[in-house]
């Protein structure tokens, strides 16, 4: 069987999309207890949305406002524990509008 140069350039690029992808699904979540609020609120920022560890076992969807957001979920003011303070108001939330007060 022989190969060809295209085929195996293609069969190169597969495999390093699937190692990229496989290495980023596996990797954590950023954690705000060892990022600066500033930085956690750069983050929200420039994402839109992203999931933010905020403890050993704690994490949760912040969001930069309510276009990233269900049409049913209202945005409530998000603050998470940072190197600098522990309470950092780093972006939203989003909650259902009939369990707000959760």
């Amino acid at each position: 069987m022989t190969y060809h140069p295209i085929k195996l350039s293609l069969i190169a690029v597969t495999a390093l999309v699937g190692v990229a992808t496989a290495a980023q699904a596996g990797g954590h979540r950023p954690d705000t207890r060892y990022m600066s609020c500033s930085s956690a609120v750069s983050l929200v920022q420039s994402r839109g949305a992203v999931i933010l560890s905020t403890g050993r076992f704690t994490y949760d969807k912040f969001v930069k406002n309510h276009a990233y957001c269900n049409i049913n979920e209202d945005i409530i003011r998000a603050f998470v524990p940072t190197t600098d303070t522990n309470r950092c108001n780093v972006g939203f939330i989003c909650k259902d509008k009939y369990r707000l007060s959760d």
